[in-house]
């Protein structure tokens, strides 16, 4: 997949801007990424888990930054996060699989947190009332 033409990083540091040049009509196509959708969609094993069925669900990180961005090769990008997590390497193809699938991940993941009782927010324990 393509390389972005430009990334940037807004000032509050909690969205990327990931712009790719269409060669062809001449334009550019611009997808902005929060830090905290990036972050609980980590390509890490921490999130991913070793295996199928291992997925580690993320929550509490609505307030998470991005402290640093680093390129991995020519092939992707690291994201070093506020909370310290920097060992997911998002190569250019998972990159533009999360600007596609945005919407479907977005809500499949609060539905995750909403069924397991968990918050983005840290510290917070959502609870719920049993009939």
């Amino acid at each position: 997949m393509s390389r972005p033409s430009k990334i940037t990083l807004n000032a509050a540091r909690d969205q990327l801007l990931l712009s790719y040049a269409n060669s062809v009509e001449g334009d550019t196509a611009q997808y902005v990424l929060a830090a905290e959708y990036l972050r609980v969609h980590s390509p890490s094993a921490e999130v991913r888990g070793h295996g199928r069925g291992q997925a580690v669900l993320q929550h509490g990180k609505r307030l998470v930054t991005i402290d640093k961005l680093e390129m991995a090769g020519n092939y992707a990008l690291q994201i070093h996060f506020s909370d310290g997590h920097n060992s997911g390497i998002y190569t250019w193809q998972y990159l533009q699989q999360l600007v596609a699938e945005q919407p479907q991940r977005w809500a499949a993941y609060l539905e995750q947190l909403h069924n397991r009782g968990l918050s983005r927010d840290a510290d917070v324990a959502v609870v719920k009332l049993i009939d």
